[in-house]
C-alpha cells in the first residue's frame, strides 16, 4: 500500500512540476505572473475530461457546500494543487522510523 501512495505522489509531484513549468513559461512570454487554473488544465486533456469535470459542476451532483468547494478548487493553480496532492500522499505513505533502532529487540 505504500508503494501505491509513493508512487501517486512522484506522479502527482511530477505533474505539478510540468504545470509549473508551462506557467513559468507562459509567465515569461507575456512579461507576467501567469497562473494556469485547475479547471483550465482540465479541459486542455480533452472533451471526456471537459465533460467529467461539467458532469461533477451539475446541481444534482451534491449538496451546495460540495459544489462550492469543488468551484474554489478548479480555481486555483493547478500546480499548487498537484503538490498539495503529493504532500499529502506522501505523508500517508510515509514510513516512520523505529525509535528504538535497527537492533533492538
Amino acid at each position: 500500500m505504500r508503494l501505491l501512495l509513493r508512487l501517486a505522489s512522484f506522479l502527482a509531484l511530477t505533474v505539478a512540476v510540468l504545470a509549473g513549468t508551462i506557467d513559468s513559461i507562459q509567465s515569461v512570454a507575456a512579461s507576467g505572473p501567469v497562473l494556469t487554473p485547475l479547471a483550465d488544465g482540465i479541459e486542455v486533456l480533452g472533451p471526456e475530461a471537459a465533460g467529467w469535470v461539467q458532469s461533477l459542476q451539475r446541481t444534482d451532483a451534491g449538496p451546495a457546500v460540495w459544489l462550492t468547494a469543488l468551484h474554489w478548487l478548479l480555481k486555483q493553480p493547478a500546480f499548487a494543487i498537484f503538490l498539495i496532492l503529493a504532500l499529502l500522499l506522501w505523508v500517508v505513505g510515509y514510513k516512520k522510523k523505529p525509535a528504538a533502532g535497527r537492533f533492538a529487540a
